[in-house]
């Protein structure tokens, strides 16, 4: 991987070149939230925000898509991708965006994320956690590879990381921008990151956990939560990683129809209806008991199907936190 140095007053200027990669979505403030939109002036951006209420993915798995239509009784397949770039992300989701790779491009791969991932950008940007955030426990405070380009926060600057074919071009095209890294960048550097994983306030020790949720199956801690949550659905709309949906076909008028892909939640009633009208998760227990199951049982293929974001804890309207329930199932609360 090959590090080099772009200075504070060429931030500007790198900006404005990628627009000719494609549409550029950073992360900006609305009242209290932040969220993912189209940019056009580097000062619209938040480069210190926390967490987007909804995650990148919404750009690869839309919350409600059209996916064919029927036309003059044939149906046509609506594949739209358009150039973008996605400026902003943090190391958690690109993680989550990795786990989605895995699900959606396994063959036989989703035409519709496949089509948009390859036409999207990726460029990382380093945070300071808050309290909500916990993916030091996961491994994923930290992004390897999934990105073009990773910006880390120098005092005059920033150090980047280059990880993609792309990302290279990116940087020969613009080459008077960036400069070599000195020493005194990588002691920054090293100090920041440092500060930055000494910052996490939250924690949740892997040690046994796929057995502990085997055992815990039955406890009481579940039903507990399960009273207290209102299966809304929110943790599974804003999780980077929850990839559930459904299909319906939606008829326009009598010789046209659309058939429409949207988020489907976990939590719903009808998420475990089946033919012959049996659920097989038919209680706000169950439901609930399956979600920390699917985020926390370990793959060993795969790893965890959680990033530690902390969105589900912050959106959530009951105040459920994830760690605290798993470590009161454990036995260990804090």
């Amino acid at each position: 991987m090959r590090y080099i140095k772009l200075p504070s007053e060429n931030f500007g200027k790198f900006f404005k070149s990628l627009e000719a990669w494609g549409s550029v979505y950073a992360p900006v403030k609305r009242g209290g939230i932040y969220s993912f939109q189209e940019v056009h002036d580097p000062a619209e951006i938040a480069l210190d925000y926390n967490r987007t209420m909804l995650p990148p993915k919404k750009f690869f798995f839309r919350p409600k898509e059209a996916i064919l239509r029927l036309k003059n009784g044939h149906w046509e397949e609506n594949l739209e991708a358009e150039p973008t770039v996605l400026f902003g992300l943090h190391s958690c989701d690109i993680h989550g965006l990795k786990i989605l790779d895995r699900v959606y491009l396994d063959e036989p791969a989703d035409p519709y994320y496949k089509s948009r991932r390859e036409k999207t950008l990726v460029i990382g940007i380093s945070c300071m956690p808050d309290e909500y955030c916990f993916c030091k426990s996961l491994g994923t405070h930290f992004a390897m590879d999934g990105f073009d380009l990773f910006l880390h926060e120098l005092p005059d600057g920033w150090l980047v990381r280059i990880g993609s074919v792309r990302g290279h071009e990116i940087v020969w095209e613009n080459g008077e921008l960036f400069e070599e890294v000195t020493d005194e960048d990588l002691a920054n550097f090293k100090e920041f990151e440092e500060r930055r994983a000494n910052s996490f306030q939250k924690e949740l020790p892997q040690e046994g956990l796929a057995d502990m949720l085997d055992l815990a199956y039955n406890s009481p801690v579940w039903k507990k939560y399960a009273d207290i949550c209102l299966a809304c659905g929110n943790c599974n709309l804003v999780c980077p990683t929850c990839r559930c949906y459904e299909v319906c076909d939606r008829w326009i008028d009598a010789y046209s129809a659309v058939r429409e892909r949207r988020y489907d939640s976990c939590f719903m009633e009808n998420h475990g209806l089946v033919a012959g009208n049996y659920n097989f998760r038919p209680t706000r227990l169950d439901r609930f008991r399956h979600r920390y199951y699917c985020k926390s049982y370990f793959d060993p293929s795969s790893g965890y199907n959680c990033v530690g974001c902390g969105r589900c804890d912050e959106f959530c309207p009951a105040k459920i936190e994830h760690v605290k329930v798993l470590e009161e199932v454990r036995g260990s609360p804090k």
